[in-house]
């Protein structure tokens, strides 16, 4: 028979509005801290009602050499941080990355958005290609993540950009995860990332998503699963996995975080905006399928919760009908915000974290669960000092695209 490969996790790295480590992300959430804060530039911007937002700070983007810099906007940049931490977290060495053998699977919403500003606005007011700086494109193209990593890694197996909003983190991982299992490459750089401009917030604000109720108390929202919630607050940040065949990982004796076992990606094809529950099942069940479990293997389902009110109520009911209530569920927007392009890699390293450490974090900001929702057990209150073998990482995004992942400690 024919066995698919094991896929491992060997390396991991971080940049988001709660730290830039591991370590620091763990201690922030174990405190229940708040990455949300409020953003005084935005108050410029007319008709803009939410102000505020998850920013990342605290890193030095000189690490990365100015020859590769150069072509990155912030958002190559998160990227490239995260997957610097997470190349020098995995032990690899720089034969082992830069063969054809390493590939790169890496997300983002879109390219540098302030980037795309700059150039279009130079474009339309000059009416000139004068002074056009020759980096620009590589800056905000929509692969601009996944060919920066590439090329400051020299990786040469196969490059896949995700570029499917809230999932294309989540979908970076899940492609990565079957490049690996279809023999094409050993190691693949995965993940997503996703810089700060106001239109993030501003397009989320003209659909009337965004919170607004909030912009004095911001550590208030986003308010996952709750009775009051009233909309998704928009982040920033950066997240990397190293994922590598499990044989590979063992010759050379790596540290693994935790295996891959299954990934589950569907569309609902129904509508761009508004999340559909058997799309959300669906998901789900091709992921247990494909790793071999029975709903009742999982201990812990991170929940995407972005907080608005028909999300929340879609996927309660989807989780609902997979696990009824006895899975545990957190969401984790109401410590980091919506990081967009990122959050199916930050929110997975969370998933994989607590693993490793034994506990599960509460939803922040779940004071009353909404009713409408379905009546999943939520983790509330305090942190919970338990361990579990299994966990379930869920992301949907625009499109009626749905993301399931399952990773396993080892």
């Amino acid at each position: 028979m024919n066995h698919k490969p094991r896929v491992v996790v060997t390396g991991i790295g971080v940049i988001s509005p709660l730290g830039n480590s591991m370590d620091a992300l763990s201690s922030n959430i174990r405190e229940r801290k708040s990455g949300i804060r409020t953003m005084p530039e935005w108050d410029e911007i007319e008709n803009l009602r939410c102000k505020v937002a998850g920013i990342c700070d605290g890193f030095d983007e000189k690490r990365i050499p100015r020859q590769f810099r150069r072509t990155m906007g912030r958002v190559g940049i998160l990227a490239s941080m995260a997957a610097l931490q997470a190349v020098s977290d995995s032990g690899l060495t720089e034969e082992e990355v830069s063969s054809e053998r390493c590939g790169v699977s890496f997300g983002s919403t879109e390219g540098s958005t302030t980037s795309m500003e700059i150039f279009f606005r130079q474009a339309s007011t000059n009416r000139s290609l004068k002074g056009m700086q020759s980096s620009s494109y590589l800056q905000f193209m929509s692969h601009t993540c996944a060919a920066n990593i590439a090329i400051l890694f020299q990786a040469k197996g196969p490059l896949i950009a995700s570029c499917t909003a809230c999932v294309s983190g989540s979908q970076g991982i899940g492609f990565g995860y079957e490049a690996i299992r279809q023999g094409r490459a050993d190691m693949m750089i995965t993940g997503g990332a996703e810089e700060m401009h106001f239109m993030n917030a501003g397009v989320f604000d003209i659909m009337r998503t965004t919170s607004t109720r909030f912009n004095d108390t911001p550590g208030l929202t986003p308010r996952p699963f709750d009775r009051d919630r009233d909309g998704l607050v928009v982040s920033e940040g950066g997240g990397c996995l190293i994922l590598e065949e499990y044989e590979h990982a063992r010759k050379r004796s790596a540290r693994i975080y935790a295996e891959v076992l299954g990934y589950g990606n569907n569309c609902d094809g129904s509508h761009l905006t508004s999340p559909g529950v058997e799309g959300l099942i669906g998901a789900s069940k091709i992921a247990l399928q494909q790793a071999g479990l029975s709903p009742d293997r999982i201990g812990h389902v991170n929940a995407h919760a972005t907080a608005t009110e028909a999300g929340d109520i879609a996927e309660s009911k989807a989780i609902y009908s997979v696990f009824g209530d006895r899975v545990p569920v957190t969401g984790f927007k109401g410590y980091l915000g919506h990081t967009l392009g990122a959050c199916g890699a930050i929110e997975s390293i969370i998933t994989i974290m607590m693993m490793r450490e034994g506990f599960m974090a509460p939803t922040r900001n779940l004071s009353v669960p909404d009713p409408l929702c379905a009546p999943i057990s939520h983790v509330m209150g305090d942190v919970r000092d338990v361990s579990f073998e299994i966990g379930m990482n869920n992301n949907f995004a625009f499109g009626g695209i749905n993301t399931s992942l399952i990773f396993a400690r080892v």
